[in-house]
This record gives structure tokens, sequence and C-alpha cells, in this order.
């Protein structure tokens, strides 16, 4: 496919930057306007066709517009939509999240990641009646201030010393966050030794971006927080029902204190959740609490039924025989596919990740943590995302997102893609 932009979508373009900073939504900063999604697919304004790897960042693991997912939606719709109250299906959603996620005894629901970060952390902070919260360099886990601490830095500063990732945050946040290399966990190690009597918890992405885990290290995390009584926190918004219907802790075989997840939970729609232990939970039960200990945790749309519906049947449609080995099938073939192709045309790449989320750096090196990324070719990495998605293949600056919905036509269409791509980059 050669991209074609219609007027219609020039003149969207246009009215876009005259009203949104950057002429986008803050998101993917790509001038194309997209009109709808169904299935894998989706269709731009002036009506280009895409296999989407994107999934609107995660949250369509099983595709655009799933007829089931817009049965119930349009059925709750006309019952309602916010009640800022318990409803049934947000109570349905905790139970089957107590259910499948190995370290949920209580679940609270938040409407962002930014959110449900925010609050694990606090959680922490209450439980252990400490400041400080170690992450791991490179780690995302939102747009709040805590978690933009040394989230891409481009001055390399001594571990554990935080650097801000965005204007506006305010220095006293610095001297709260203590940052460690993924994958190292002696460094690790010896800043937990150095500073256990002031860290409240630490917060890791079980696989962090596109890195995978070291074999041993989410086990040496949790043996480390066992040994010093710090709860550890799986961010899992990317990861929850994805890796696995039970989520990276399920997939790994590593159970945190506190979990955070999104994007899949809900089908689409703006709905999180932390999920934790008992005891850590308790913080936010005021009836339980003493006032010193309580952490109010309230949201307008918190657990709203009509996310909470569509969660619930993408979930049930999540747990059908062969959902979880037909997208690992997609993926792998993808992914092998792609190092092949990159191998036999010479070009220095790694292709990382899972089978059902994965992408390329071009290098030699081995990609363990954030700073060995940083070796990577961004020059041709442009190249190869902008040669894909002039050949139809829809995905963001990095990751490609592997949905239920992707089939065996959009796998060799991708992996046509991907040879013509290579081949013009050779």
């Amino acid at each position: 496919m050669t991209r074609s932009q219609s007027d219609r979508e020039r003149q969207l373009v246009e009215r876009a930057h005259a009203v949104l900073p950057g002429g986008n939504l803050g998101n993917v900063a790509k001038d194309i306007v997209i009109e709808r999604g169904q299935g894998s697919h989706i269709w731009d304004a002036s009506g280009n066709e895409y296999i989407d790897y994107l999934l609107g960042s995660g949250p369509m693991l099983i595709g655009h517009s799933h007829p089931e997912v817009l049965e119930v939606v349009r059925e709750q719709l006309a019952n309602g939509t916010t009640f800022f109250a318990n409803n049934e299906f947000a109570i349905e959603l905790a139970e089957e999240i107590v259910s499948a996620v190995p370290c949920a005894d209580k679940v609270r629901f938040s409407s962002t990641g930014s959110e449900a970060t925010l609050y694990a952390m606090r959680a922490a902070r209450a439980y252990r009646r400490k400041d400080k919260i170690l992450k791991f360099e490179g780690g995302f886990h939102g747009m709040n201030d805590y978690s933009l601490m040394s989230i891409w830095p481009s001055e390399l500063e001594e571990f554990p010393r935080s650097v801000p990732g965005s204007a506006g945050i305010p220095q006293s946040v610095q001297n709260e966050m203590l940052i460690a290399p993924f994958n190292d966990l002696d460094t690790t190690r010896g800043i937990v030794e150095r500073h256990h009597d002031e860290i409240a918890g630490i917060i890791v992405e079980p696989f962090q971006r596109l890195i995978p885990p070291k074999p041993g290290f989410l086990q040496g995390l949790r043996g480390l927080a066992d040994e010093f009584g710090i709860p550890l926190i799986f961010d899992e918004v990317v990861t929850g029902f994805r890796f696995a219907y039970g989520g990276a802790q399920e997939f790994y075989g590593v159970t945190p204190d506190i979990c955070t997840l999104g994007k899949a939970v809900a089908g689409g729609f703006p709905l999180t959740a932390i999920a934790g232990s008992e005891e850590i939970m308790a913080h936010m039960d005021g009836g339980e609490m003493p006032s010193e200990d309580f952490m109010p945790q309230i949201g307008t749309l918190s657990g709203n039924p009509v996310a909470a519906v569509a969660g619930l049947k993408t979930l049930e449609i999540l747990r059908r025989p062969g959902t979880y080995e037909s997208m690992r099938a997609a993926g792998a073939t993808l992914r092998e596919g792609l190092q092949r192709m990159l191998d036999e045309a010479e070009i220095p790449a790694r292709v990382t990740g899972e089978d059902v989320l994965f992408d390329v750096y071009f290098t030699n090196n081995e990609i363990t943590d954030y700073r060995s990324t940083l070796s990577a070719n961004s020059a041709t990495m442009g190249r190869f995302n902008s040669g894909v998605l002039e050949r139809g293949i829809f995905k963001g600056d990095s990751k490609f997102y592997i949905s239920a919905a992707h089939g065996e036509n959009d796998v060799v269409q991708t992996l046509e893609a991907f040879k013509d791509v290579i081949e013009e980059i050779r």
C-alpha cells in the first residue's frame, strides 16, 4: 500500500494543530486521524486500511468493536453510565480479578494506569509508614510525578539517584525515589541494604517495556522484599491478562504483594485496578483503619458499570479454549520471522520481548536494561517504523501488540511488509 491522504483528513490535521498542543492527544504524534476499527484492522479518515499492532496502546486484546462486547455495553448504556456507588458488574469484575490474579485478595478500581500506580505506591507507604519507593530505570508506570522519575534519562546518573523525566515535577519528589537497573539483582540488593529503613515499596514492570526479566531476577526481587519486609509491586497495566490469564505473575511464577491492572481488563474502556493482599488493601477501608492509617481512594468514574461490563465480557472471551495459544502462535511466527529476515540481511538487530509483545532494537548488543537500549540505532528504527506504516502496518514507536483477532492473513501480510522494509533498509 502507498498511503494517501484525503483533503478531509488534511483538514482534520490542520484543525488538530490549531487546538491541540503538537496537534495530537499526547499519544501517537503521527498526522493520522483514525476513524474506525474492526477486529485486527483500523481505517484512517482517508480510507487507508491498516493491520493494527498498536491496539489503542494495548487495551484491544480481543480486537476492535467485538460484537459481544458491544452488545453488553449497549444494554448497560440504556440503564445508566455511572453512579458513584456500587454496581453489580463492578462487584463481579472484582470477583473475577480475585479469582484470576495470584496476589489479589481485594480490589479497588480507578480510571487510568497513572492513578493505579500512584495508589499502589501510596498503599505501600501507608502500610510501611515510610516514604521512599524503589523503581527501575526506564520503567514506565504512567504519568504521575513519582513514576516519571528516571523514565527516559539522557543524563545517566549513578544509582540510586533519580532524574525527573518531565518539566513541572517538584524537586522534593527526586528525594523520594530510588533508582536501580532492571535485571541487576546485585546492584538492587546493595541499594535496598543501604536504604531499607526508608523504603516503602519496590515497584517494577515484571516485563519492563520490551525487556524480559533474566531467569531468577523476579524471584530474587521477591526474596529481597521478603527479607526486609518491603511490599513488592508489579505494574501489570500492560501484562495483566495479556501474558496469561493471571498476568505476568502467573506467566513468570512470582507473586507480588500488590499489582496494578489496566488496558485489557476493561476491553478498551477507562477502567484500571489496584489489587493486593488483604493486609495492605485494608488501608483503603475507613471502617477498619484508624484515621492516621486510612488511605482514601476516590474517583468519579471508578468501576463505572459500562467499563465493568465490557471488562467482564472481555475476560470471558479470553477464557475460551485456544485464545492464548492462538495469540502466542501468531506472535511467535512474526517475532521469529522478523529476526530471521534481519539476520539474513546482515542488519544488526535484536528482536526483543515475548510472543504477545515485542519489537526490534537495531543493535548487536544484548538488551537487558534501559542503558543497553541506548545502543540501538534510532534512525534505522525510524525508517523501519515509517516503512511498515507505508505498507499498511500500524504500530507505535515501539511494541507490536498481538491480539486474539490477528489471523493468518494478517501474519502473512505483515511478514511481506517486513521483507520489503528490510530490503529497503539494507
